[in-house]
């Protein structure tokens, strides 16, 4: 299994940034994908989340100015953020999981593998 982030960088207060998560090694269509991110000394927290089947979950940080896709032709995830904050700079992991429960969805835990991460800057 292998995921693999790109899309990161340094913008500004209220630009926007599309972020990518390349998949392989496994049935991507069947997995549950999602979005975490790390802050310095903050823990690894809960973005974004789309299910196998297509339904979106957010984080209340990032409702309304972010959305989740997924294209299962392309074994790729996306994540796509507007209205940047400072308070968004992190590191951003994409996750993949297959749980057809959907419990503890925003739970880093419940998620078995990960990408390298991808840095996002928000500053002028």
């Amino acid at each position: 299994v292998q995921l693999v982030e790109s899309g990161g960088g340094l913008v500004q207060p209220g630009g926007s940034l599309r972020l990518s998560c390349a998949a392989s090694g496994f049935t991507f269509g069947s997995y549950d994908m999602s979005w975490f991110r790390q802050a310095p000394g903050k823990d690894r927290e809960f973005v974004a989340l789309i299910t196998w089947s297509g339904r979106t979950y957010y984080a209340d940080s990032v409702k309304g100015r972010s959305t989740i896709s997924r294209e299962n032709a392309k074994n790729t995830a996306f994540l796509q953020m507007d209205g940047l904050k400072p308070e968004d700079t992190a590191i951003y992991y994409c996750s993949a999981r297959q749980d057809y429960s959907g419990a503890d969805y925003s739970t880093a835990g419940r998620y078995p593998y990960w990408g390298q991460g991808t840095q996002v800057t928000v500053s002028s």
